[in-house]
């Protein structure tokens, strides 16, 4: 699973299909102003909009009113001069163009995510934005749309996605170390000139040349998921530039690659529990054995060692493996949502059919239903690597095992072992801990969810203590899955429209509660650690 997991919009539609199993023209929009150490950006020539192609993820073609366009920015900032990337842009007009208060621009994590596909498909959830935003996204450099960095070709994906990523004897670990190899050289081979300039500090970069064509004098930027260290780094380099900001799912500013990882293991951990005492609660009605959460999690850990020693029929052709299935239960706990399918998915693997749990995983690597992956993978890897000083050894990552392990029983291995994706990687890295610190910005808003899996709430905390004082004000929602906003909680939502349309934020340290009607109930600030 990505390091820093991205965000699952439009958790409905993607349970439908599970179960199931940018040409441009000039309007004459735009403006030039002009920020501290760059030269003028030429203003957007929008236009209309092709379907996302299989790099972005596929999709239908976004509806008439939505708009297009390319952005030229500087492949290496250094040399602003020289060589361009183009950055592909999205985007859907404000309803009240007369209250219109200019742009909201999106980033829904990864990294490697494509705005592209992702904000027409998750629309419907900042409709009460749309009102007086133009709702902006993109693909950050390296994906998508925007010159895509490439690795492995689908079948090789394939193969390379189904390997045994948990490996217990000197043979698998060497099978390993090869695999990731291969995948590395052929990111080399197919995309060498990218990679050095596809790191987290030239997006923030290329967020203020966006800012700039956009025609707005501060960014108005809602960040999830990864989106908020691309939102913490953009208001380090520019914080004169921040408007009126939201980071959602917070990412840990202080925690190393190690850190991260070991944090995303007690995170998914976590959110096993909960759903496990769910389908407790739930009594017969769950299909899961168990008459505890520990019962139902050792059938799952059972389950996860009889796939090691013999996978089963998946989908077409594919057969279910231990690292696909632990990566599909990974895909459902990002989403209460899609607790039910999780629930079937194991229930028809235990009986042999792995087809659900191996939907799930397609969804979390970004294959379509023709087989073609996006390239959320390769930029995810490409991005992270160049972003992260630490290259772990074999040595150092086994030492480390027993300590994820005892995070997470059930996705522990497959963490740990994730830490060498970037031995080996042909760029260094920049940063053992990106510097977020951002005196002078206007204030941040900064949400922090107790179950959310893939970024852990202490990183909430910890955002808003980096940022500086008086930049992040910390809202807390107190519920399950990845993110607050899209939870469709109405206390969060209230919060966050009337901060982005009316430029209130609410008090430090709120903390919102969901109810089981998945309505939400605003309470006085308070300390929800260990809630």
């Amino acid at each position: 699973m990505p390091r820093n997991a991205w965000r699952v919009t439009a958790a409905a539609a993607l349970a439908a299909a599970l179960l199931s199993t940018a040409a441009c023209s000039d309007d004459g929009e735009g403006g030039q102003p002009k920020a501290d150490g760059t030269e003028p950006v030429k203003p957007l020539k929008w236009g209309d909009c092709d379907a996302p192609t299989p790099a972005q993820g596929s999709g239908p073609v976004p509806p008439k009113d939505w708009q297009c366009a390319t952005l030229d920015v500087p492949l290496d900032y250094a040399d602003p001069g020289g060589e361009t990337v183009p950055i592909a842009l999205i985007r859907a007009k404000a309803r009240d163009q007369k209250n219109r208060l200019g742009s909201l621009v999106f980033n829904f994590g990864g990294p490697g995510g494509s705005g592209i596909a992702t904000l027409p498909a998750a629309a419907k959830e900042y409709e009460a934005l749309r009102a007086r935003y133009d709702l902006v996204s993109f693909d950050p450099r390296g994906v998508g749309g925007s010159d895509p960095v490439l690795c492995q070709n689908d079948k090789q994906l394939d193969r390379y996605l189904a390997q045994d990523a948990s490996p217990e004897t000197p043979e698998q670990e060497k099978a390993f170390v090869e695999n990731i190899r291969k995948y590395q050289e052929a990111c080399e081979r197919n995309s060498a000139e990218l990679l050095p300039h596809v790191g987290t500090e030239n997006a923030a970069r290329d967020l203020d040349r966006i800012r700039q064509a956009l025609g707005d004098e501060k960014l108005n930027y809602f960040g999830i998921s990864y989106g908020t260290e691309l939102g913490g780094v953009y208001a380090h380099l520019f914080p004169k530039n921040v408007g009126r900001a939201v980071f959602d799912a917070v990412v840990d500013p202080t925690k190393t690659a190690e850190g991260s990882a070991l944090g995303q293991a007690k995170g998914f951990q976590l959110a096993l529990d909960n759903f496990a005492q769910d389908c407790v609660d739930r009594g017969d009605e769950c299909r899961l054995q168990g008459s505890t959460p520990k019962e139902i999690e050792a059938g799952i850990i059972k389950l996860q060692k009889s796939l090691a020693a013999k996978p089963i029929p998946g989908i077409g052709d594919r057969m279910l493996t231990e690292t696909l299935a632990t990566n599909g239960i990974a895909q459902a706990l990002y989403s209460q949502e899609l607790w039910p399918l999780l629930e079937q998915g194991l229930d028809e693997a235990e009986g042999g059919q792995g087809q659900l749990l191996m939907a799930l995983s397609d969804a979390i690597n970004g294959r379509d239903q023709q087989g073609r992956y996006s390239n959320i993978g390769a930029a995810n890897t490409a991005i992270n690597c160049v972003d992260d000083k630490e290259r772990y050894t074999l040595e150092q990552t086994k030492a480390k095992l027993a300590e994820f392990r005892a995070a997470s029983p059930v996705f522990g291995d497959l963490l740990g072992w994730a830490m060498m994706s970037c031995t080996g990687w042909p760029v260094a890295g920049t940063w053992e801990t990106p510097d977020v610190s951002a005196p002078g910005s206007d204030p941040i808003l900064v949400i922090g969810n107790t179950g959310d899996p893939a970024t852990p709430y202490e990183g909430a905390r910890n955002m808003v203590e980096r940022l500086g004082p008086g930049v992040g004000v910390e809202l807390t929602y107190k519920g399950e899955g990845h993110g607050a906003y899209n939870s469709g909680d109405p206390c969060v939502q209230e919060a966050v429209n009337t901060y982005l349309l009316d430029g209130k934020t609410p008090k430090a340290g709120t903390v919102c509660t969901a109810s089981p009607d998945a309505t939400g109930t605003p309470v006085a600030p308070e300390d929800p650690a260990g809630a």
